[in-house]
């Protein structure tokens, strides 16, 4: 009866080696989806829009960027009065754009909306 007792309180392999299997599945659920995105980036046509990618590097400079619109605020500094009005001041306009946009009517995704449109030229 002893050895009866003894067979059944021996652990099986997989109660054993619970978070072992538990990595291993992660690890394996987790290359399948990697695997999976990376399939759809490249078939959606995604991939063809990233000019980061060492293929589109000589196209980079082409690529029309609205930088200018963009006002920076230095990172460093001495901190007066004017250069606290100055940062209000790039701070209030950003952030009425970003308020503009009613995301809760028409389209918010609208590339109009989001100001990502094709630029018009005035020459």
């Amino acid at each position: 009866m002893d050895e009866v007792e003894e067979v059944k309180k021996k652990p099986s392999y997989m109660s054993e080696h619970k978070f072992l299997l538990l990595i291993a599945y992660s690890i394996i659920v987790s290359l399948i989806l990697v695997g999976i995105s990376l399939e759809i980036y490249n078939e959606s046509g995604a991939a063809q829009l990233d000019l980061s990618r060492p293929g589109y590097r000589s196209v980079q400079s082409k690529a029309i960027t609205n930088d200018n619109e963009l006002q920076t605020y230095p990172s460093t500094g001495t901190v007066t009065l004017s250069t606290v009005q100055q940062f209000e001041a790039i701070y209030n306009k950003e952030s009425q754009q970003v308020t503009n946009i009613d995301a809760y009517g028409g389209d918010p995704l609208n590339p109009d909306a989001l100001e990502i449109s094709t630029p018009t030229t005035d020459q």
